[in-house]
């Protein structure tokens, strides 16, 4: 009930409110500050996004393509009054430290290692996982490593089901592994240019119902970090690399199967990338999992963030994760 009652407060606080309301007790509930820091790890620097108690339950913020933690800027303060909340950036991706991928090879097993040891690092053991895009074979490679630690998942088109793939989709995925032709290359290189990012991601499956929803902010952020030959490599190498998530998509899915997390599935269902089916595929393995079809596109989290915070903050109430 706690979460209900701060949900109506945030609402008003964060959305156009003209006054603050407080409680009897004259204390303003407002989001705590957002902190933004670094962690080295093998020499590595890994950037972090933390706000709230450290006491309290934490959720953890993985981010997709071409994002980073700032995809979460709006969702941290919804959630933070009542959770430890941390979002990492990729290694390669924003903030952190973009090695040169002439010399490191960038893989989902490699993101998935850092990501780890970050958390490590913070000293964090058990966790919510949030999941985005790129986010789901990053957290899925560490859950496959501890099913335990994950108290809950919050799943936001965060693909691990072929069901969610067109044929063409899935093709375009064996071929950026197996085709290593120039011509491949480019194709690939192409999609991590500003047209690419703009039409074909953020606007991609929007329309005039919520074209002016989508912030400007989320691909001028991105493209910052995918300025140069290297930077788009990197990107580039993971395209090629995500052949192995459709292949380990069965032990994903075995591995929900046998451990039947708590999930919470938010879904935007305009995605055209990652359909609405993947998400209602998850209830084969999962049966008990809440799942929400939302008005949105895949970058749900940019378009309906108050509705999304609403539902993990009912979700985890309901299963007393506070």
């Amino acid at each position: 009930m706690k979460h209900l009652i701060i949900i109506a407060i945030l609402s008003l606080a964060l959305f156009g409110c003209n006054s603050i309301k407080e409680d009897n007790k004259n204390n303003f509930f407002l989001p705590p500050a957002t902190t933004y820091n670094y962690a080295e790890i093998d020499s590595v620097k890994l950037f972090y996004r933390a706000a709230g108690d450290k006491k309290n339950p934490v959720i953890v913020l993985l981010h997709g393509y071409p994002s980073s933690s700032h995809s979460y800027r709006n969702l941290i303060p919804m959630l933070s009054t009542h959770y430890y909340v941390i979002a990492p950036d990729n290694l390669g991706s924003g903030y952190s430290s973009h090695l040169d991928p002439k010399t490191t090879k960038y893989t989902f097993d490699l993101l998935a290692n850092y990501t780890q040891k970050l958390l490590e690092t913070l000293h964090i053991e058990n966790y919510v996982m949030y999941m985005q895009d790129f986010g789901a074979p990053v957290g899925y490679r560490m859950m496959m490593e501890n099913p335990n630690r994950i108290d809950a998942l919050i799943v936001q088109n965060a693909n691990a089901y072929l069901d969610g793939l067109t044929e063409k989709r899935q093709n375009f995925f064996r071929t950026a592994q197996t085709d290593t032709s120039k011509t491949k290359y480019d194709f690939l290189y192409s999609l991590t240019g500003k047209d690419a990012v703009v039409n074909k991601q953020y606007l991609f499956d929007l329309n005039e119902t919520n074209m002016n929803i989508q912030s400007p902010d989320a691909w001028t952020h991105d493209l910052v970090f995918l300025n140069s030959k290297k930077d788009r490599d990197i990107q580039v190498q993971l395209f090629q690399d995500y052949n192995t998530n459709l292949l380990s998509y069965p032990k994903w899915q075995n591995m929900l199967k046998e451990n039947q997390p708590k999930t919470l599935i938010t879904w935007g269902k305009k995605d055209l990338k990652f359909n609405a089916n993947g998400a209602k595929a998850y209830l084969k393995d999962l049966p008990n999992a809440e799942l929400h079809l939302l008005d949105a596109g895949h970058f749900a989290a940019e378009e309906k963030t108050r509705e999304i915070a609403e539902l993990i903050l009912k979700f985890l109430d309901k299963h007393d994760i506070k």
